[in-house]
């Protein structure tokens, strides 16, 4: 599996439930996509702390499925910011047991997100220059 360590922490963390499932039984792609939503969300936020909208998800990959009492980890990171945009690229996982009984963690899914700083009223909000400065941008 490739390295995470630069995503840091996971942004969320949670089991998938019976509930979030498809007609064939594994975990409804769009619960998933609804995951990395707010895991990428969350990253643009550091940058754009009063409120960022979803303008486009692109390049979301699902690469294996996701099955019901699977641990699912988000991991979100800034790689683009403009005068208000925040492109955010998104990594899920899936912690399981495999047939041996063991423990793995399994990459499910990748996405990349862009995010738009708006204001409380919705209008387009220029990103605080300090903030980029900060994270590096």
């Amino acid at each position: 599996m490739q390295d995470l360590s630069k995503f840091g922490e996971p942004r969320i963390k949670l089991v998938a439930l019976p509930k979030d499932t498809n007609s064939a039984g594994n975990i409804f792609g769009g619960w998933i996509m609804s995951q990395i939503d707010l895991a990428g969300a969350t990253a643009a936020r550091e940058i754009s702390p009063e409120r960022v909208v979803t303008i486009s998800m692109q390049e979301v990959i699902f690469k294996q499925p996701v099955f019901i009492g699977d641990v699912v980890s988000c991991y979100a990171r800034i790689i683009e910011v403009g005068n208000t945009s925040i492109k955010t690229e998104i990594e899920v996982t899936a912690l399981r047991l495999n047939e041996n009984g063991f423990r793995e963690c399994v990459r499910v899914t990748s996405a990349i997100a862009t995010y738009v700083s708006v204001t409380k009223d919705g209008h387009k909000k220029p990103i605080d220059p300090e903030l980029k400065k900060l994270h590096g941008f």
